[in-house]
């Protein structure tokens, strides 16, 4: 999950579940502002492991250290009782009213939790159990970047804004209603961008929505009538249903693609169903079998999923289609290539790898990527492409990530 969204998060739970106050109001900093900037810092606290990517060469720190100790559960304790002492700490010095240290701490636990909560529901693995074990489980339900959930954390802290007093309350409404609207237009272009399947249908479905949150509850001031904290504990209800929805249709997408599997009579090594933005009813099937990795885009609105490339039926009878990304055939380059270093720290960390190999001006060029990470745009490398390049003599040119 991106470390904005974390924050997001982080600042509706302290509102509706801690009875904390808005982080910019328009009064002196008090101990629900306190509460609430705790909550907000300690569900972004774990992404500050990539700040050491800033002061190393290491390309590979994104693989071996970020969602490391610092989103661990084994850790968890130690870092929430270094954050309230600080805090604390703060609070003293600015003479500001705040929570106990023990109220901090469990404060920190909270959003340090839920970091590692939001990361772990993506695909791409969060190190929990660090620095007594490296394994990233992934739990695959939701996209790295997911708008739709960013925008259900964030649209109901608006509304607590929006309706906290009548003055201005309709300028307040309209102001943050073409805000959101312009917000999914530049999500919409940007999606189109870079091949993501956005449609002119669901921009409109999303403005028809927003319309009805922003400006209905400002007929007859019905809004005014609902106190900020319910607001923000709808939001949080609406993330855990949108959670349990992305479950649910995770289920779905890999019952399919186990279908698929047995139908085809694969020696499966690895199978997942993966997110694919912006819908949960859209997933990428993965399998992984010994000569190469077999793609099934899932489209759970549509159970003949048509699309491009070789075909099977399923035991319903209705197609199934595929791509099939084949490993290169071994030869010495791919062989040396396997025993650098940085190459095997990719495949430890990569769970569905493809081996490329071609030869450019007399050089040898093998690639690896990890297709668990969509590769979007054709004209494009894939997302995760780790390149060696040898010379004829078969000396290391070069090595690093595809950008």
């Amino acid at each position: 999950m991106d470390t904005v969204t974390h924050g997001i998060a982080g600042a509706l739970l302290g509102k509706g579940l801690f009875s904390g106050d808005e982080l910019f109001a328009g009064r002196p900093m008090n101990r629900g502002r306190v509460l609430t900037w705790s909550l907000m810092l300690g569900a972004i606290f774990p992404d500050s492991d990539t700040f050491r990517e800033f002061f190393s060469k290491n390309e590979m720190l994104i693989m071996t250290w970020h969602r490391s100790v610092t989103h661990s559960l084994l850790c968890l304790p130690f870092f929430a009782l270094a954050l309230a002492a600080l805090t604390g700490w703060l609070c003293r010095w600015r003479k500001w009213d705040a929570p106990s240290f023990a109220a901090l701490t469990g404060i920190y636990a909270v959003g340090i939790l839920s970091h590692i909560g939001l990361d772990l529901v993506t695909s791409f693995g969060t190190m929990i159990w660090s620095p007594l074990q490296w394994s990233r489980p992934a739990w695959d339900l939701i996209f790295i970047v997911d708008f739709t959930f960013t925008a259900i954390l964030l649209v109901p802290q608006f509304l607590a804004w929006i309706y906290c007093k009548p003055e201005k309350l309709k300028a307040r409404a309209l102001g943050c209603w073409l805000a959101f609207v312009f917000g999914a237009i530049v999500v919409f272009f940007f999606g189109k961008g870079v091949g993501a399947p956005f449609s002119i249908g669901a921009l409109l479905s999303i403005s028809v929505i927003l319309t009805g949150l922003f400006l209905l509850p400002a007929l007859r001031n019905i809004g005014l009538r609902v106190g900020r904290a319910a607001w923000n504990r709808t939001g949080v209800v609406a993330a855990l249903l949108y959670l349990v929805c992305a479950f649910f249709a995770h289920r779905a997408a890999l019952a399919r693609v186990r279908n698929f599997a047995t139908v085809e009579h694969l020696e499966v090594q690895s199978i997942a169903a993966l997110p694919f933005p912006p819908s949960l009813w859209r997933w990428d099937a993965l399998v992984r079998a010994p000569r190469g990795v077999y793609e099934l885009p899932v489209d759970l609105g549509d159970p003949s999923n048509p699309t491009t490339g070789a075909s099977a039926t399923s035991a319903a009878g209705f197609p199934l289609e595929y791509r099939f990304y084949p490993d290169a055939p071994t030869n010495s380059s791919i062989t040396q290539a396997h025993q650098l270093p940085q190459v095997q720290t990719f495949f430890w960390f990569a769970r569905f790898p493809v081996t490329r190999f071609h030869k450019e001006s007399g050089q040898s060029i093998v690639d690896f990527s990890d297709l668990r990470f969509p590769h979007i745009r054709p004209d494009r490398p894939a997302s995760f492409t780790y390149e060696v390049r040898f010379d004829s003599s078969g000396n290391v040119l070069s090595q690093g990530w595809l950008k």
